[in-house]
């Protein structure tokens, strides 16, 4: 079965960090993009990180750069988001999603992009309170 689950999320307190985790099962990441989107209650799916499919290129929302990292490592084809300095504000249900083709070899797919991915993982709840 060709899939993306993904790890790591739970509760942490204002200021505190968490790594979500995001595996492929069935398929190789090698030649995929990959990226992170959260959702809050009654708000819309947005783009938080995302990275190229050679993992040299990122990109990330302006509220978590410098406090968040995306990064891909094939050998355990999973793709990894550090987050650190966490608001009550990031409060969210996160999800990863794959994508391939040649446009993102070398470039991260932008955060508007949605439409286009190939796997989503069935997401993960990140909860930041005190």
């Amino acid at each position: 079965q060709l899939r993306l689950v993904e790890v790591g999320g739970g509760l942490v307190q204002p200021g505190g960090s968490l790594r979500l985790s995001c595996t492929a099962s069935g398929f190789s990441l090698d030649h995929y993009a990959l990226a992170w989107f959260r959702q809050a209650p009654g708000k819309e799916r947005e783009g938080v990180s995302s990275i190229s499919a050679r993992g040299g290129s990122t990109d990330y929302e302006n509220s978590v750069k410098g406090r968040f990292t995306i990064s891909k490592d094939n050998a355990d084809n999973t793709v990894y988001l550090q987050m650190n300095s966490l608001p009550p504000a990031a409060s969210a249900f996160s999800f990863c999603a794959a994508a391939s083709g040649r446009s993102w070899s070398s470039q991260p797919p932008r955060l508007t992009y949605v439409a286009g991915y190939d796997y989503w993982g069935p997401g993960t709840q990140v909860t930041v309170s005190s």
